[in-house]
This record gives structure tokens, C-alpha cells and sequence, in this order.
């Protein structure tokens, strides 16, 4: 089982772009929460889907204050960016640096 190489802190700030197609929005989120999903969990919600495409992590984090839950492939694991691929959006987080 491959570790996620990005520290994670649970009262760090993160920031999230959510890619799709030519389309990107960026965002702070807090909470962030990531876990590789169990080969119970994912043969008993995601059975129709080829194992190729079936999510391999659950990911949690908290955007203007609303928890957002989300399941995926893990694409990229960096120890300064992680990101989760849903369908056709593309999810990257990396840890939020202030101007200086």
C-alpha cells in the first residue's frame, strides 16, 4: 500500500484546484483528510467499475466551511502535491504558502 507522501497537517491550510477540462477554480480548504479506501470498501460500492477506474482513496476537507467528501484515483503523490482524479475533474492539493 503506497503511503501519501504529502504531510498532512489537520489544522493546516491547503489549496485546492479542481481542474476540469480547460476550466479551473482555486480554493482554501481545511480538514484535509486522506485514506486509501479497503478492497472491501471498494468491491461493495464501486463493483460496476473496472478496477482501472475504481476509486482508490477517499479524501475529506472542508471548503467555506462545508465538509466535501470525495472518492478517487490517486494520480500524483509528491511530497508537495497530491491529486485525486473523479471522473473527469482532476482534484490538487498542495499546502498553502502566504505571500511574503
Amino acid at each position: 500500500m503506497e503511503e501519501i507522501k504529502m504531510p498532512i497537517k489537520f489544522h493546516g491550510n491547503y489549496v485546492v484546484i479542481i481542474r476540469t477540462g480547460d476550466a479551473e477554480d482555486r480554493e482554501r480548504c481545511q480538514k484535509l483528510t486522506v485514506r486509501r479506501l479497503s478492497e472491501e470498501e471498494k468491491a461493495a460500492s464501486f463493483k460496476n467499475q473496472p478496477p482501472e477506474v475504481a476509486p482508490t482513496h477517499q479524501v475529506t476537507f472542508y471548503d467555506f466551511g462545508c465538509k466535501r467528501i470525495i472518492e478517487g484515483v490517486l494520480k500524483v503523490n509528491t511530497e508537495d502535491r497530491l491529486v485525486i482524479g473523479v471522473k473527469e475533474k482532476d482534484y490538487e492539493f498542495s499546502p498553502f504558502k502566504p505571500r511574503t
